[in-house]
């Protein structure tokens, strides 16, 4: 099994704008974001960003067999390994913008839970937009959505923009506690109830 931080790394060095971090999120940072996953019932869960699997390998454990887990990742690289790695998770290479679409292909109903490892903060506006409105279109609605954010980019710009679009598009945001056993420290955003009009 190649190790994760210097895959990851590399495919960070390729392309930053789409990698968004230098390091694969810790095993602490994984659990806190996938907590929203229904322990019991057939859900849909949707992953965006999986990279190297840090969060696969937790909604793997709460699903169990269950429902269906569909892990949507742009890198070709590391879609490969995740395939290889997680059977039990459905793994696509595709833009998550185009999640409706993906998920409507699969006949699956809106996604229970979206789970979001995307680099948020590095993202302009009109790209921050266009995947929140394919988390909104795609998620059931009571559903739930959750990220994270570095600790270090909250006073940026972009960052600010997100939690604003975040509080927009669902009736619901709780920001969770700092996850310091993480390089860097992060925070979780849950989002529920998302807003059928904005």
């Amino acid at each position: 099994m190649p190790n994760d931080a210097a895959v990851f790394f590399g495919e960070f060095l390729r392309s930053p704008a789409t990698i968004g971090a230098l390091a694969p999120s810790s095993p602490r940072l994984a659990e806190a974001v996938c907590a929203p996953v229904p322990e019991r019932g057939e859900p849909v869960v949707v992953e965006l960003g999986p990279g190297t699997g840090p969060f696969t390998a937790a909604i793997q454990r709460r699903l169990a067999g269950r429902g269906h887990h569909l892990a949507v990742e742009l890198n070709e690289r590391l879609a490969g390994l995740l395939a290889a790695r997680f059977p039990g998770a459905e793994v696509v290479r595709g833009d998550a913008a185009a999640l409706p679409s993906l998920l409507a292909v699969r006949g699956l109903p809106g996604a229970d839970v979206v789970v979001s490892g995307l680099p948020w903060a590095a993202f302009p506006p009109l790209l921050q937009r266009r995947l929140m409105d394919a988390v909104t279109a795609a998620l059931a609605p009571g559903g739930a959505f959750t990220t994270f954010s570095y600790l270090h980019a909250v006073p940026l710009p972009a960052a600010r923009r997100f939690r604003s679009l975040l509080a927009e598009r669902f009736e619901e945001v709780v920001p969770g506690r700092t996850v310091w056993r993480n390089v860097p420290p992060a925070f979780v955003f849950h989002a529920r109830r998302p807003r059928t009009s904005f």
